[in-house]
Formats: C-alpha cells, sequence, structure tokens
C-alpha cells in the first residue's frame, strides 16, 4: 500500500482512532487529528506508529474553514500527496431535550461541525486531487462518518439528526460529481457504538440492543467501523460509491 496517505479527522480517539490504526496496518500513512495539539492527539500519533506506519499530528478545528487547506498542504509536505479523507469529527448536541428547547447555539455547533465541516473540508480536498496527476492504480476516496441518525429520528438530539442528514446528502452530492474522476465517496453510518460520545447512555443502548432494537444483540466497538473504514479505503468494495453503509447490526432493517 505504498504511496497511499490519509488524514482521518477527529482521530485522537473513538472511531477515528480506529479507523487511523486500521488504515496504518492497511500500509498507509496517517495524518491523525484533533481540535488542539494536546497530550491526547500525540499519544494517540504514537499510538498509530507503534505498527510501524508514518504518522504525523495535525490539529486544527473541522469547523475552521479557514485552517482546511494549510492543514492539507503541511499534510502533503511532510507524508505525500493526500489519496484518502475520512471525515470523522463530529459533535452531540449540548443538551438533551426536546426540540421546542433546543437552542441556537447547540443547533449552530452541530451543524457547523457535523455538516458544514465535512462539506468543505471535501471540497478542499477533492480541488487537491483534481489538479494533479494521480496514479489510476490507487483508490483516491472520500469516507464521511454520519450515523443512523441520517436516517432515524432521535428526538431528544434533533439537531445532531438534521447536521447527520445534511452530512449523508453531502456524500452524495460529492459521489455525483466525483465519480467521472474516479474518486470514490462513501458514507458510513454507525449505529450504536461504545464511544466517548455514547458512554452516557451505553447501559441503556446495551439493554436496549438485547431487547432487540438491533439484529445483533449487542452494541459495537470502534475498531468495527474502523474495518470498515479500511476496507472501503483499500477499495474492497470496487465499482461502488456514493453507498451508504449501514453499520448498525441491522437496527434499520424494517420489520413488522
Amino acid at each position: 500500500m505504498s504511496g497511499r496517505v490519509a488524514l482521518v479527522t477527529g482521530s485522537s480517539r473513538g472511531i477515528g482512532l480506529a479507523a487511523a490504526k486500521a488504515l496504518a496496518a492497511e500500509g498507509f500513512a496517517i495524518a491523525v487529528n484533533g481540535p488542539a495539539d494536546d497530550d491526547e492527539l500525540k499519544a494517540a500519533v504514537e499510538k498509530v506508529r507503534s505498527s510501524g506506519a508514518k504518522a504525523m499530528a495535525v490539529p486544527f478545528d473541522v469547523a475552521d474553514l479557514s485552517a482546511h487547506d494549510k492543514a492539507l498542504a503541511r499534510v502533503e509536505d511532510q507524508l505525500g500527496p493526500l489519496t484518502t479523507l475520512v471525515n470523522n469529527a463530529g459533535v452531540g448536541v449540548m443538551n438533551r431535550g426536546d426540540p421546542l428547547d433546543v437552542s441556537e447555539e447547540s443547533w449552530d455547533r452541530c451543524l457547523s461541525v457535523n455538516a458544514k465541516a465535512v462539506f468543505f473540508l471535501t471540497q478542499t480536498f477533492a480541488r487537491r486531487l483534481l489538479a494533479r496527476e494521480r496514479d489510476p492504480a490507487v483508490l483516491h476516496s472520500i469516507i464521511n462518518v454520519t450515523s443512523s441518525n441520517a436516517v432515524a429520528v432521535a428526538v431528544p438530539r434533533s439537531e445532531y439528526c438534521v447536521s447527520k442528514a445534511a452530512a449523508a446528502m453531502a456524500s452524495k452530492t460529492w459521489a455525483a460529481r466525483l465519480g467521472e474522476a474516479e474518486i470514490a465517496v462513501y458514507d458510513v453510518q454507525p449505529g450504536l457504538i461504545a464511544t466517548d460520545m455514547t458512554a452516557a447512555v451505553i447501559d441503556t443502548y446495551e439493554r436496549r440492543a438485547r431487547e432487540g432494537l438491533t439484529l445483533l444483540p449487542r452494541v459495537g466497538t470502534p475498531e468495527e467501523i474502523g474495518a470498515i473504514i479500511a476496507t472501503l479505503a483499500v477499495g474492497r468494495l470496487p465499482y461502488t460509491t456514493g453507498q451508504a453503509i449501514s453499520a448498525d447490526a441491522g437496527m434499520l432493517v424494517p420489520r413488522f
């Protein structure tokens, strides 16, 4: 897998870190991202490097659009031309509750990080790819991590659902635009996954999974989502683009 370079946003922990490690195991050089140049980000880089992969820290806030091009330039200066973008960084709602009580601040935060940043970082990445010659033997791809809530409503997290639905449509939009350039775009939609974001409600998720909310009666792990992302990035789902991958243990399969 020589010559493959991936930027994984929000990869200092959780699904992002699992994806970075899975890609590193496939031979990718990895740009590990977090909002700040802190100990957590440094530790994540060392975890990725432990597999023998090249890795660097690239701290920037994905919601700061002015930082995008500079960040990608830094990555390419140190690791070589980017081939893969994993838009994983995301935030939850500021307070779970009635949509009647959602604040403009929480709405703007979700839309800014979960949707706007995904669209515009993809735009910056795509412009770089389209402006240069690319090895046709190397898959170039964009993998967006959205959520089952792009499809299924969670009333106490309405603004989060809206932001993930927007990101899911952005995935389709970019797949349609970039297909002619042989750049694949995917939307990975995790369901009940044990992460820091879900820690406060994981006991409830585990109980509901056992009771039949999911077809597989358990919650998933970041490593399982990371494996899916790596599978897509190396081209093990050939002749595909624009797909939404429901990584939800069958939660959204219609039943009666």
